[in-house]
C-alpha cells in the first residue's frame, strides 16, 4: 500500500473553517490521518512531500461540466462534430480538467448520448488521465425548446435529445439510463442564448418533467436541469429535480421553495458562460451591444440577487459556467470561484466550499470527497500559494504543484519548492 505523508501543509480542509498548519498522511486511496500537531507521523515505507507552508486543499469538483463540449460558438456546432473527432475532444477535455486540479466532475451534459459514459468507464480503468465522472445524458428537450436546433426544411438533431409528452419523455430517460450515464437532464426552460424559447419562457410541461424524474428514479438516477425562468424553477422542484442550474429570473415564490429543499437540492449559477459573452465574446461574434441586446447583462445583474438571497437562506450552490463554448474554454473552470465572490457576493472561503464540500456531496460521496480529513478519499491539490487571499491562482495549473486523485500522485513538482527552499538557505 502507497504511503505519502504531506508535512509542514497550511490545511484549508473543505468545512469553510480557517486554514491550520498540520501533516497528512494518505494511505492507499484514503486520508489516515490529519494531525494537526506536525511533525508526529512516522515517515516509515512513506514518500514525504515537505509543503513548506504552502496551502493543501481538497480536489476541485466540477459542478456543471460539459465534457464533451469543445470551443462551439453555436449551440448546432457541437451537433456539427463527427462521433469519431468527439470522443477525441471529449477526451483531451477530461485530462484538461485534471491539470487544473479537477479531481471529480458532475455531468450537467453530454452532447452525444455514450461520449460522457465511455470516457468515464476509460478514466476508471486506468487507461486515461481524468477526473471521477459522474456521465450525463444529452439534454432531453422538447419541440421548440433549448436543444431543438431543426428547421422544417432541415431536419436533424444536434445536441438536444428531442421528445415530446411524458411516454416520449419516459422513452428517452430509459434509452439513456440503458446506455449507462448516471444523471438525467432535461431542459424546462429556453435559453436567451438559443435560438427558439428565450430564458423567459417554460417549455417542457409539469406532466413531462414529472415523468423524467420518475423514470429517472426507477434507474436510481439523479436528475439535472436548465431552468432560467421562474416558472420552470418552481416546475422543477414540484416534481423533484435533484441540481436546478440557472434559476436567475426566480422570483419570491420560487426563492422561497428553493429554500423549502435545501437539504436535497443543489443549484447552479453557471455565471461563466454569462461573464465570458459579456466581456470576452467579441472575437466570436458576441459585441457587448449584441451580448446586452439579447440579455445578458439583465442575466447577470438578476443572478447576482438571486444567488445573494439563496445564500443567505443557506441553498447549496455549485460551481461550473457552462465551459466549453468558444467564449469560455475548458481549462478556465476555476473562474468561477472567484465569479462567485466578484458577482454574487460570496466569500472566497465560501466559494471555496461550493467548489469542494458541495460537490463531493453532488458526486454521491457526502462524508468521503470534498474534505481533507481522516477517512476522506485522498484527493488533494498543493497550491503554490494562498488561495484564499487571490482566488485567481486556481485557475492557473502552474500554481497546482501536486494533484493527488484516489491517493496516487497524478502531478508532483513539490521537488520545486524544496529546491527553491535550498537556494533561499545558501
Amino acid at each position: 500500500m502507497n504511503r505519502v505523508i504531506f508535512r509542514n501543509a497550511m490545511v484549508w480542509d473543505g468545512s469553510g473553517a480557517e486554514a491550520y498548519p498540520a501533516d497528512v498522511l494518505v494511505e492507499g486511496t484514503r486520508i489516515r490521518t490529519v494531525a494537526r500537531t506536525p511533525g508526529q507521523l512516522a515517515a516509515d515505507g512513506a514518500q514525504v512531500i515537505d509543503c513548506h507552508g504552502r496551502t493543501l486543499m481538497p480536489g476541485l469538483v466540477e459542478g456543471h461540466a460539459h465534457i464533451s463540449f469543445g470551443g462551439a460558438v453555436n449551440d448546432s456546432d457541437l451537433g456539427n462534430i463527427p462521433p469519431e473527432e468527439h470522443v477525441l475532444l471529449t477526451m483531451r477535455n477530461a485530462k484538461t480538467l485534471l491539470d487544473h486540479g479537477f479531481t471529480s466532475c458532475y455531468s450537467a451534459a453530454t452532447s452525444k448520448l455514450r461520449l460522457d459514459v465511455v470516457i468515464r468507464n476509460e478514466i476508471e480503468a486506468g487507461r486515461l488521465p481524468g477526473p471521477r465522472i459522474r456521465a450525463g445524458s444529452p439534454e432531453i428537450t422538447v419541440t421548440g425548446g433549448l436543444g431543438d436546433e431543426r428547421k422544417q426544411h432541415m431536419y436533424y438533431e444536434s445536441f438536444g435529445m428531442i421528445a415530446d409528452g411524458p411516454e416520449e419523455i419516459a422513452r428517452a430517460v430509459r434509452l439513456c439510463c440503458r446506455e449507462g450515464v448516471d444523471n438525467i437532464k432535461i431542459n424546462i426552460s429556453g435559453d436567451d442564448l438559443g435560438p427558439k424559447a428565450g430564458g423567459g419562457a417554460t417549455v417542457m410541461r409539469e406532466d413531462e418533467v414529472r415523468m423524467a424524474v420518475a423514470v429517472a428514479r426507477d434507474f436510481g438516477k439523479k436528475i439535472n436541469c436548465h431552468a432560467r425562468a421562474a416558472e420552470s424553477v418552481k416546475r422543477a422542484v414540484r416534481c423533484g429535480v435533484d441540481v436546478i442550474y440557472h434559476c436567475e429570473s426566480a422570483d419570491e415564490e420560487a426563492l422561497d421553495m428553493l429554500e423549502s429543499v435545501k437539504h436535497k437540492v443543489f443549484v447552479g449559477p453557471a455565471i461563466g458562460i454569462i461573464y465570458g459573452t459579456l466581456y470576452e465574446g467579441e472575437p466570436f461574434g458576441f459585441t457587448r451591444e449584441f451580448a446586452i441586446s439579447i440579455g445578458m447583462q439583465r442575466v447577470l445583474d438578476t443572478s447576482r440577487t438571486v444567488y445573494t438571497e439563496l445564500r443567505k437562506r443557506g441553498v447549496k450552490a455549485l460551481i461550473g459556467g457552462d465551459y466549453g463554448f468558444a467564449q469560455s474554454p475548458q481549462g478556465q473552470n476555476a473562474r468561477d470561484l472567484k465569479h462567485f465572490v466578484d458577482l454574487l457576493g460570496y466569500s472566497p472561503s465560501e466559494a471555496l466550499v461550493c467548489g469542494t464540500r458541495y460537490g463531493g456531496e453532488v458526486m454521491g460521496l457526502k462524508g468521503e470527497l470534498g474534505e481533507v480529513k481522516d477517512g476522506y478519499i485522498a484527493d488533494l491539490l498543493l497550491v503554490d500559494g494562498d488561495p484564499l487571499q487571490d482566488l485567481d491562482i486556481m485557475v492557473h495549473e502552474k500554481n497546482l504543484l501536486v494533484i493527488m486523485k484516489d491517493g496516487a500522485l497524478y502531478k508532483d513538482q513539490s521537488a520545486v519548492l524544496s529546491a527553491s527552499q535550498g537556494a533561499v538557505a545558501a
